[in-house]
């Protein structure tokens, strides 16, 4: 992505970012700043060790303490700081977790898009949003990869959370004609997760501590994974086209590297750039998980001339870089 249309687009802009503290928020915003934008974050949480504290970027932003469920405060923030562009990024992410709390997962991922959609139809200074949903999303499909006629049907608490948002972001646009496009992006990894029991932060910290990295499922289950810095210029990209197309309001585009690749093959992958002769520990225990899935990204490459600027194999090298750095096991 070329550093001169961002920076003129981006500057002075006031951007509002939920889910800032998370893996892309981070990302984003190191991004946003550095284009010289005006970020305004939503916090929900104090998380000391996210990227957004721990890099002090928190420094250079403002931070509205609250829920993305609030409407009422959401509505303030919009109306307050005169926002011109939004990331709804905010969302209860881990699969597991939705299994055994689908409910706080429902709140969080379904009423906290509408609260903020509803928010910004509302505010009349509101010119673009990106809302992020996922691969998960398509729910489990006879044919693959998926593309973006096929129909939005989870089945699963995290699947069913992710069709309903990506869905209700499309009302929006249709019946409101608010400015909305959608992302639908496979797994992200990157520096600066601090899911554990996310597959690749998980795999090089037990590595660096010399332990059998942990396979819950068979190993066996198909996905993309997509590096986060591509996440990152991907919200960026998205927004930009969005200002100077608003046909693409409604919208949804998939991205991928459009490399799938089995959980024990991406593990395979991370012990060999590691040097790493651990052997890893295969538990069976995953449930209510799709078991492939992956994403065809050619009409975001067609229509919006994207290409991704990592390989996995330098995502994961970039990605280890990050982990060594963070837990002291030195270069």
């Amino acid at each position: 992505m070329s550093e001169e249309i961002p920076n003129v687009f981006w500057q002075d802009r006031p951007t509002f970012v939920t889910g800032a503290t998370g893996l892309v928020g981070g990302w984003l915003i190191r991004r946003l700043l550095a284009a010289g934008a005006q970020v305004v974050c939503l916090v929900r949480d104090w998380v000391p060790q996210c990227e957004l504290v721990r890099s002090g970027l928190l420094k250079a932003v403002a931070s509205v303490r609250g829920d993305i469920r609030d409407q009422a405060l959401l509505e303030r923030t919009l109306g307050e700081y005169e926002i011109d562009t939004v990331f709804h990024l905010a969302a209860q992410t881990i699969v597991p977790i939705a299994n055994r709390n689908p409910v706080s997962t429902f709140e969080a991922n379904i009423q906290g898009t509408w609260a903020l959609l509803d928010a910004s139809r509302r505010s009349p200074s509101i010119k673009q949003i990106v809302v992020a949903s996922s691969d998960k999303a398509y729910g489990d499909q006879e044919r693959l990869p998926y593309d973006e006629q096929m129909p939005l049907q989870g089945r699963h608490p995290y699947d069913v959370s992710k069709s309903c948002a990506d869905l209700i972001a499309q009302s929006y646009a249709t019946t409101y004609r608010l400015p909305v496009v959608i992302t639908r992006c496979g797994n992200f990894f990157g520096g600066g997760d601090l899911n554990w029991n996310r597959i690749v932060p998980g795999t090089i910290r037990s590595v660096l501590r010399g332990q059998r990295p942990v396979i819950r499922s068979d190993g066996q289950f198909v996905r993309d994974y997509f590096y986060v810095e591509d996440g990152a210029d991907v919200y960026l990209l998205l927004a930009e086209q969005l200002a100077k197309n608003p046909s693409l309001g409604g919208q949804a585009f998939n991205f991928s590297n459009e490399m799938p690749i089995t959980v024990l093959g991406l593990i395979e992958l991370i012990l060999g750039l590691m040097d790493s002769r651990l052997q890893p520990d295969i538990r069976h225990q995953a449930s209510n998980e799709i078991y492939s899935q992956h994403l065809n990204a050619a009409r975001a490459r067609q229509v919006l001339g994207w290409r991704p600027s990592f390989s996995l194999d330098q995502g994961l090298e970039r990605t280890i870089d990050w982990y060594r750095d963070f837990l002291g096991a030195g270069a």
